[in-house]
This record gives structure tokens, C-alpha cells and sequence, in this order.
């Protein structure tokens, strides 16, 4: 399984592959800093082959005020989980699609409103594009 990481600094969005890893399916949304202690308790009953995080930049590549802290998520990724390699993917514009997916969902403005929700779909995105591009 590949786990993707949308990263935030209150919460984080998490999505996963089927083993074959050909779907990526959203898993949750956890609270940051709750989120290495559901890495480890997940990780600990599944197989997780990589970890896929969304590098935060501006359009003109530089860095956003989030990069600093997924940096931060990235070190302590390689020092907890060693065997399990770390990939970046530029993540603009995955909180917009993931918007406008719940949005073509036809979810409630209510529900659309739920950023747990939007995180997890974001990580979701995140995840399936790093897919089709392999």
C-alpha cells in the first residue's frame, strides 16, 4: 500500500491504495498531532510500501508558510518509519479539486463545509495522481 499525507498544521488528511495499489481510497483525517500515532498503530497492522506527501509551493514554485512544517513531517517520517521511503508531490491545487469534487458529489453546502472532509478527499487526489502518472 502507498499512504498519502495532505499535511496541515491542525489536521491531516490521509488517504490509502488497495495492495495492488491501483485505487487510492480516502482513509481519514486525524488531528496533526495525533498523526504519528495513527501512523504507527496503521502501519503496524498494514503493509505500507510508501509514503506520499504534498510538497506545498506558490505558483511560482517557492515556499509556502506550510512548507517549513512539512519539512518538518518529512524528518521525522525517515527517523520513525526508516524501511518505509518518503515521496514528495507538488500538492497546488488539491484543496480546490478537492472542493469541487464534493461539490460534483452533490454533498450539502453543510458537508462540503467539513474540512476533514476536504483534507481527506485532498489526500485522495494527491494519491491518485501520483498513480496515473507512474
Amino acid at each position: 500500500r502507498i499512504l498519502s499525507i495532505d499535511y496541515g498544521g491542525k489536521r491531516t488528511g490521509l488517504a490509502v491504495t488497495d495492495p495492488e495499489q491501483i485505487i487510492a481510497t480516502g482513509l481519514t483525517t486525524v488531528k496533526t498531532q495525533e498523526l504519528f500515532t495513527f501512523l504507527k498503530k496503521y502501519c503496524a497492522a498494514e503493509p505500507v510500501e510508501m509514503f506520499l506527501i504534498g510538497d506545498p509551493r506558490n505558483w511560482d514554485l517557492s515556499d509556502t508558510h506550510a512548507t517549513p512544517l512539512v519539512k518538518e513531517c518529512i524528518t521525522r517520517l525517515k527517523k520513525e518509519f526508516p524501511q518505509i521511503p518518503v515521496v514528495t508531490l507538488d500538492e497546488r491545487m488539491t484543496s480546490k479539486m478537492a472542493k469541487q469534487a464534493l461539490l460534483d458529489m452533490g454533498l450539502k453546502k453543510k458537508d462540503r463545509r467539513k474540512k476533514e472532509l476536504v483534507d481527506e478527499v485532498a489526500a485522495t487526489i494527491l494519491l491518485q495522481e501520483y498513480l496515473m502518472s507512474r
